[in-house]
């Protein structure tokens, strides 16, 4: 057997192994989770919180049954949230305000569950992602005087039959939580897969090197650009599993972890995210640019003041005790 072979053999081991283990790391936070969030659909629970959040819906400029979509949401996902929309009647204006809202926080059990395994911390996570979606509501609804028109889909949701007593509702959410583990499988372990290829073929450091001058405008080190690069085009949920390698294996700090996940935040799986609001009758454009430019500005403010922060208690480290 050939040194070429014996190497792309090692390659696929690895790939595979490492593929398997990051479906098993995430698998125990997505089957439990997507079980818990389809039974609590079938409960008295998300329509309390849709009648608890519909009274504040008005900062946002968005009627009190947009609560709907957006607590579906974050409670599930954005296809979640837009078959909420389809089922409503809402004004460009409104539907717009809601996609850029779930742009920055969806799907919020699973993702932050990825964010912890990345070593994110609880709170950084929640204020991100809440803050930016609020903050986003409040100033699309005080600067846009438009799109009061209603919003022409070109999609209609789905109906499916509800099903009928608790052995039901658990057989759904088992299927949708089987079905989930599987669907992140078919994506990680190729992906795992083609990350250990450009690993051992020394594609990544090159690609890191051509990404340098990126990841030092926005405060990262080159050696989280893999990280970056994953959650962009893949998302965080599917992206975790080369996020965790990353971190777990290229020496990607915790701070660098941290301002990686903030950048991602506000523009994560760009692609996808953004055409899956196309059928919603609205310009996407600006939606695209809205998460791209939030995404440096709040990187690089956060990297700012991080770093004032790190020279401060150098300072005070050592700066002379002085006897009073």
């Amino acid at each position: 057997m050939t040194k070429q072979r014996v190497g792309e053999i090692g390659t696929l081991k690895n790939g595979l192994k490492a593929g398997f283990g990051t479906t098993w790391t995430l698998g125990k936070i997505i089957f439990p989770i997507t079980v818990l969030v389809v039974i609590l659909q079938h409960t008295p629970v998300l329509p309390w919180l849709v009648q608890l959040i519909a009274p504040f819906m008005g900062i946002f400029g968005l009627s009190g049954e947009a609560a709907i979509p957006l607590v579906l949401g974050n409670a599930l996902n954005l296809y979640a949230g837009i078959a909420g929309v389809l089922s409503l009647e809402l004004t460009v204006k409104e539907v717009f305000i809601i996609a850029v809202m779930l742009s920055f926080s969806h799907n919020m059990f699973i993702e932050t569950g990825v964010a912890l395994k990345v070593g994110v911390k609880l709170w950084i996570v929640l204020v991100v992602r809440f803050g930016l979606a609020a903050f986003s509501g409040i100033v699309i609804n005080l600067f846009w005087k438009g799109g009061g028109e209603l919003a022409q889909y070109g999609i209609t949701p789905t109906v499916t039959k509800d099903p009928e007593g608790w052995f039901q509702i658990v057989l759904l959410g088992l299927q949708k939580a089987s079905f989930g583990v599987l669907q992140l499988a078919l994506i990680v372990i190729p992906l795992m897969i083609f990350v250990q290829f450009l690993k051992d073929r020394q594609y990544l450091q090159k690609f890191s090197k051509r990404l340098a001058p990126f990841t030092k405008v926005i405060g990262v080190q080159p050696n989280a650009s893999l990280t970056l690069v994953a959650g962009l085009v893949i998302g965080l949920a599917y992206g975790a599993g080369v996020m965790i390698q990353a971190v777990q294996e290229d020496g990607v700090s915790k701070k660098d972890a941290t301002l990686a996940f903030i950048f991602l935040v506000a523009c994560h799986a760009v692609i996808e995210d953004t055409l899956l609001f196309v059928p919603l009758g609205i310009p996407v454009w600006p939606l695209l640019l809205i998460r791209i430019i939030t995404a440096f500005v709040l990187t690089i403010l956060v990297a700012f003041f991080w770093k004032r922060a790190e020279q401060r208690k150098e300072k005070e480290k050592g700066a002379p005790i002085i006897d009073g």
